[in-house]
């Protein structure tokens, strides 16, 4: 009899265990393969990860995160997708390049189970730039509204009264009244090598870069009296151009840092580029509204963006787009993109909740002379969207590389550079 219990013991055990090692094995974590170009983006996930398996304890993840260059992340992509191997579960997308994995065989999944549940509670317009068809196949971290950031220091110095400027007239008298007490300082920066100070200037105007039927729009009048504007700004010293030709090089850091800019036309989501790279200008900088050419004019566009997508290659797709609605579309993942990052999100309960965007030991509302989303609250009915189609990256490309280096160092006339822009691009984009 004793023989009998021990092996049916044994038994018991061996069927145990078994049983042990098969749980074992089903609640071992998914690895999620996660790319980016935006070294910003990583503990924003790490953190949702984290937050996602507190909560989710039968369905774990690892997340496994590559950060490359900006081209070479999505030259990378483009060539796995089409080879069909070596892509990652789970990627970033920059709205400028989005419309180039919109073409021919979509290699992303369709995401609409997640995001049409959701579209009373977020700004469409920020997944509709990446739709296609009838499917959303990426989701943005933010509203992206394009706003003023001021050197309040700076204005003191020369009494002027940031507030009161709403005109582009008005603004570039304050230029002239800042650099005659601030001779070798510069009320503004342009650059040279992208778009974010200009495209606001233009959306103003009701103008675009291209149409919505995707046909190009460089060679317009409203083109012309942006860039006349800000090459008369240059031209004068009142502007400069951003040293290393735009507002992400460390050498612009470290000029606007020494506090020899007054004030700089970038989107909300630059917030977090003074907190990270500019530290001496905490409880210096204040945003504002965007001055606009004639009253009635939205002082606000939607400006670039990170369409995070889940690829065709995902091991597991549907958990793949569950952390990620989890991430950019639950209430968790706004309230994580402005504290973390200084994001305005897309989902839009996050901007009336007070706890969050007035709290005091916030890393941004700490920084800034203002609370930003003050500045965001005023604007949040004047935030137009821009086009986003299949000719978009060549004109952003062609804007990049040829029209703004041109029209801000060279002699050469804007109507001579907008016209063979125009004709480039077109042709480029056939």
């Amino acid at each position: 009899m004793k023989k009998v219990l021990a092996l049916a013991l044994v038994l018991v055990m061996i069927v145990g265990c078994a049983a042990s090692s098969m749980a074992s094995a089903e609640a071992a974590p998914t690895e999620i393969e996660y790319w980016t170009f935006q070294e910003l983006h990583v503990e924003f996930y790490e953190e949702m990860a984290e937050e996602w398996n507190a909560q989710n304890p039968d369905r774990q993840i690892t997340l496994k995160t590559e950060v490359y260059p900006f081209e070479e992340m999505h030259e990378l992509l483009g060539n796995a997708l089409l080879a069909g191997s070596g892509a990652p579960d789970l990627v970033d997308i920059e709205f400028g390049k989005y419309a180039n994995f919109l073409k021919g065989d979509i290699q992303l999944i369709p995401l609409n189970d997640i995001v049409e549940p959701e579209l009373d509670n977020i700004v469409k317009a920020r997944v509709d730039i990446y739709s296609k068809d009838g499917n959303y196949y990426g989701i943005c971290f933010h509203v992206g509204a394009a706003i003023i950031f001021y050197n309040a220091e700076l204005c003191e110095s020369a009494d002027i009264d940031y507030s009161s400027i709403t005109t582009w007239d008005e603004y570039y008298e304050a230029a002239k009244a800042f650099k005659a007490v601030n001779p070798d300082k510069y009320w503004m920066s342009v650059e040279s090598s992208d778009i974010w100070h200009m495209w606001p200037q233009l959306a103003e105007l009701g103008a675009d870069m291209t149409d919505a039927d995707g046909n190009v729009t460089i060679n317009t009048p409203e083109m012309a009296q942006v860039l006349e504007y800000n090459r008369k700004m240059v031209n004068e010293g009142l502007a400069v151009v951003a040293p290393g030709t735009y507002h992400h090089a460390e050498e612009f850091y470290a000029m606007m840092d020494e506090g020899n800019i007054a004030s700089i036309v970038m989107p909300f989501w630059y917030l977090d580029r003074f907190t990270n790279y500019m530290p001496d200008l905490a409880g210096k900088i204040v945003t504002a509204p965007l001055p606009v050419w004639e009253a009635g004019e939205k002082r606000s566009v939607g400006q670039g963006g990170t369409g995070t997508s889940v690829t065709n290659q995902a091991d597991d797709p549907q958990l793949t787009k569950d952390f990620l609605s989890f991430c950019k579309l639950s209430k968790e993942g706004g309230i994580k993109e402005w504290t973390l990052l200084g994001f305005d999100p897309i989902r839009t309960e996050v901007w009336s909740m007070e706890d969050v965007t007035h709290d005091p030991d916030n890393k941004f509302i700490q920084f800034y002379v203002n609370n930003p989303f003050d500045t965001l609250l005023q604007i949040k009915d004047e935030v137009v969207a821009v086009n986003n189609n299949s000719t978009l990256p060549t004109v952003l490309d062609t804007m990049k590389t040829v029209v703004l280096q041109k029209a801000y160092e060279s002699s050469e006339s804007i109507e001579s550079i907008l016209a063979d822009a125009q004709a480039t691009a077109e042709a480029e984009a056939g």
